[in-house]
């Protein structure tokens, strides 16, 4: 879509608690081609690219801009300020702390610029929207630690997000974590099983695809895409993501998921729900961007998301392939995230 002119512009994470006996159970997910078990595939942490409009021109910051069911307008300078983020929908969630709205210039950045001011996230960073307040915060506390570091070391919204803990005080996390863990996170990511994808470039965190129409294999990965690279750049929270994962992958990953238990261990409906949708303080991950959920498996496997409340991730994880993972993600990004 294109928008109308107006007529006058990296906190927590997601743990996904799957046990050792669900893996011997593998050979259904398609392990066999899988690639080597310690590689950090490149894909699943895009970059910018200069390809992206924003990176072409300096942010415009006299035309008004607007979004589907908004009445309100920003230029693009405004949807870039890292200090005071477009709010399109006021009317979706309470008045917002400052730590949200707009953090503290020169200091952080307003949490509501990468996690949007309803919490609904984006394929790059967390969607904290209905995340237990005490893992938000435990969550940031980690990142502090360094227990806590992306899979890819660089990463720049996981750079981006260690630089807010390391600045952001007691105060200020506890007001934006009990502000988030109070809202409802809404679907917004998609998921579809792919053999053939459209060509992509990468996009800020995740891929938008490249004019033309022509496609290329899927292979071992999953490409998540913006459905309009406008209203992702505006930081709009209406905005969807579509994730492309290989066939097989939802019905692999729910068996991997939902394996019966004959022995006393934990699987991940015991600890995330039925529904995966959390459990006291275990997370919700149903419904959440199938790309992020990935991530997080990488770095249980790899040890960079480390500390107490991690060990009983890396066991488990270490047995997983990378098909695996990409299976237990598509699975959970597939269900609705809240009734």
């Amino acid at each position: 879509m294109r928008f109308r002119r107006a007529a006058f512009v990296p906190l927590t994470a997601v743990v996904l608690l799957v046990v050792s006996h669900l893996v011997r159970a593998q050979a259904t997910a398609g392990t066999a081609t899988s690639p080597p078990a310690d590689s950090v595939p490149k894909w699943a942490f895009p970059g910018a690219s200069a390809d992206l409009p924003s990176a072409k021109a300096p942010y415009d910051s006299v035309t008004m801009l607007r979004v589907p069911n908004s009445t309100r307008a920003f230029t693009m300078a405004q949807a870039k300020n890292y200090f005071g983020p477009p709010d399109w929908y006021p009317q979706s969630h309470p008045r917002m702390p400052a730590s949200v709205a707009r953090g503290r210039p020169g200091s952080i950045w307003a949490c509501g610029y990468c996690h949007l001011p309803d919490g609904q996230g984006r394929a790059e960073n967390a969607t904290l929207a209905g995340l237990p307040e005490s893992y938000i915060v435990g969550q940031v506390l980690a990142i502090r630690a360094r227990t806590r570091r992306s899979a890819m070391a660089g990463w720049g919204p996981s750079t981006r997000m260690t630089e807010m803990a390391d600045s952001v005080t007691d105060q200020e996390l506890r007001e934006a974590a009990r502000y988030f863990s109070r809202l409802r996170a809404k679907p917004r990511f998609r998921v579809t099983e792919r053999s053939e994808v459209p060509t992509t470039y990468e996009a800020g965190g995740l891929y938008s695809v490249r004019p033309g129409g022509a496609t290329e294999p899927l292979g071992h990965r999953i490409i998540e895409v913006t459905d309009d690279l406008e209203r992702h750049e505006l930081r709009d929270a209406g905005a969807t993501f579509l994730a492309y994962v290989p066939p097989g992958s939802i019905a692999a990953g729910r068996r991997i998921a939902r394996a019966p238990s004959t022995t006393p261990v934990t699987t991940c409906i015991t600890c995330h729900g039925v529904n995966l949708r959390g459990i006291g303080i275990a997370p919700p991950i149903a419904g959440r961007s199938p790309t992020y959920l990935f991530r997080q498996l990488l770095g249980f496997r790899s040890g960079s998301r480390g500390g107490p409340a991690s060990m009983a991730m890396h066991d488990v994880a270490s047995r997983l392939s990378v098909d695996d993972m990409i299976a237990v993600a598509a699975y959970a990004g597939s269900l609705r995230p809240s009734r």
